[in-house]
């Protein structure tokens, strides 16, 4: 039996929720995968006990982020569509639902579904449209600040650099940090492979490295260190050599 009110109730489990949100995402930061999905079930299942939509469609939404991180995309496909139904009876007024077609947007792209994809960027994109406070800067933080470079994410991982280079030329005129600036060069880089074209190549990736030996950091280090998967038909020129040789040397990751 209850020892509080109704309201009292759905109160606390709506804490618990975002406090366990919050702690998923300290271990997927540090690679801890399973501790965080087990965190992002538990902060489901408060949320669910509160009956707060947005709440819940954002931890399903964290907990699809593993499996499209490990590229598991199919996988993400049955949580995240679970997570826009929720999002849809949430707060109109919140970029919950926007956030989740976001995400749907990048699994899409990672199936090679270009179609689907697209249909969904263009959903997250009418976050613009809402006025007002948006988000709340805890367990739901889009905005749409980021659309042009998760566009251009999306047309590389579809091998659309037609497609791509618009959204990340984009992107890479905002002010980003260095982490997503590191992320956008990268992606401008496997564009020059994907047109193998090497001096659009080491461009992009000189000055993904040097944002690198800027920082310091690993973590900056996580998106250039993906480039040397696309780097073996280069290999013939020096240059590339090099390249891929600086890359393996960088930071290694936190875990």
């Amino acid at each position: 039996m209850r020892t509080h009110g109704e309201a009292a109730h759905r109160q606390l489990c709506t804490l618990a929720a975002d406090l366990f949100q919050l702690a998923g995402e300290v271990f997927f930061d540090g690679n801890r995968y399973t501790d965080a999905a087990h965190c992002y079930t538990l902060a489901a299942s408060a949320a669910r006990e509160a009956a707060a939509h947005d709440l819940w469609a954002c931890a399903l939404t964290r907990h699809a982020f593993i499996s499209l991180h490990e590229r598991k995309f199919a996988k993400a496909v049955p949580m995240l569509s679970a997570a826009s139904s929720l999002a849809q009876r949430g707060d109109q007024e919140l970029s919950t639902r926007h956030w989740v077609a976001a995400v749907q947007a990048e699994v899409f792209a990672g199936l090679g579904d270009l179609d689907s994809c697209t249909r969904a960027l263009d959903h997250a994109g009418q976050v613009h449209a809402l006025s007002g406070r948006v988000h709340n800067s805890g367990w739901l933080r889009f905005d749409g600040s980021r659309l042009a470079e998760e566009r251009g994410t999306c047309y590389i991982a579809l091998g659309r650099p037609d497609l791509a280079e618009k959204a990340l030329t984009e992107a890479l005129s905002q002010t980003l940090s260095l982490r997503r600036q590191g992320s956008v060069l990268t992606d401008l880089a496997i564009l020059g492979v994907q047109r193998k074209d090497t001096d659009h190549l080491l461009s992009y990736a000189g000055q993904a490295l040097e944002l690198v030996r800027q920082s310091g950091s690993g973590y900056v280090s996580r998106k250039p260190q993906g480039l040397l998967g696309h780097l073996e038909p280069f290999m013939n020129d020096r240059r590339v050599s090099t390249l891929s040789s600086q890359i393996a040397s960088l930071p290694a990751i936190p875990s």
